[in-house]
């Protein structure tokens, strides 16, 4: 069985249209020479912080993952992934800086174990999450740690089977909803609500706070061995998803 979903190519030309996002998905693992083309287009702090990284896989991933979203944003702005700037919100954020400060485009990225994300919309704030399902990891410790009492009422209710599952479902749901509301560490995980079950279509994100009817879910088939979550702000008409 294939390591991940197939997902098709993208279109020379891009545009979300109002209501669509747009999901991509990249390998980390890249031959030398596209590595070495994603660290050029990196700013200098970029390179820095990518060289900061003890072992050699995780420099790499950081440079692939940064690369390819500067690649993708190009793509949207019609420039060179080199020209693209970022300017960072209170808590780590990154949002479109230089002469593209004033573009509607958001975005969000997020990579685990080799597989990164990059959800981009137009005028709505985004937030993704991609997770490697580890079983150990998946435990009623680390639920009691992080997710909220209902949370892990609904997790110790499930059969031993179905836990792993539905343990990366609101582990993945809630980080994105932080990511999309730009918080980050500020906004306690166990400080709101997410259902565990399956998400068939886009849903209204069920969470216990004033803003939660702004925010849509849906869960992404990214591959084996893998959980990812989105939300968006407002209605989602359409996603679609690309390699």
């Amino acid at each position: 069985m294939s390591k991940f979903t197939t997902w098709p190519q993208a279109p020379a030309s891009v545009s979300p249209q109002t209501g669509e996002v747009h999901v991509w998905r990249v390998d980390l693992e890249q031959p030398e020479d596209l590595v070495l083309t994603f660290r050029s287009t990196l700013e200098e702090d970029e390179r820095s912080r990518a060289d900061r990284f003890h072992f050699e896989k995780d420099r790499r991933a950081f440079t692939v993952s940064r690369g390819f979203l500067r690649h993708v944003l190009g793509s949207y702005l019609q420039t060179k992934p080199d020209a693209v700037r970022f300017s960072y919100g209170p808590y780590g954020k990154p949002a479109l800086d230089g002469e593209h400060k004033n573009s509607s485009l958001r975005f969000n990225m997020s990579h685990s174990r080799g597989v990164g994300l990059v959800a981009v919309s137009d005028a709505r704030e985004v937030g993704v999450d991609v997770e490697h399902v580890r079983a150990d990891f998946a435990t009623e410790e680390i639920a009691r740690r992080f997710f909220s009492p209902r949370e892990v009422a609904a997790f110790n209710a499930l059969p031993n089977t179905e836990q792993v599952a539905a343990f990366f479902r609101c582990w993945t749901r809630k980080e994105a909803y932080i990511k999309a509301i730009g918080r980050g560490l500020s906004q306690p995980l166990d400080g709101f609500d997410v259902t565990l079950a399956p998400e068939e279509t886009p849903a209204l994100l069920r969470v216990d706070e004033d803003d939660a009817s702004r925010w849509t879910l849906s869960d992404i088939d990214v591959g084996n061995d893998y959980a990812a979550a989105l939300v968006v702000e407002g209605q989602i008409s359409k996603i679609q998803c690309w390699q």
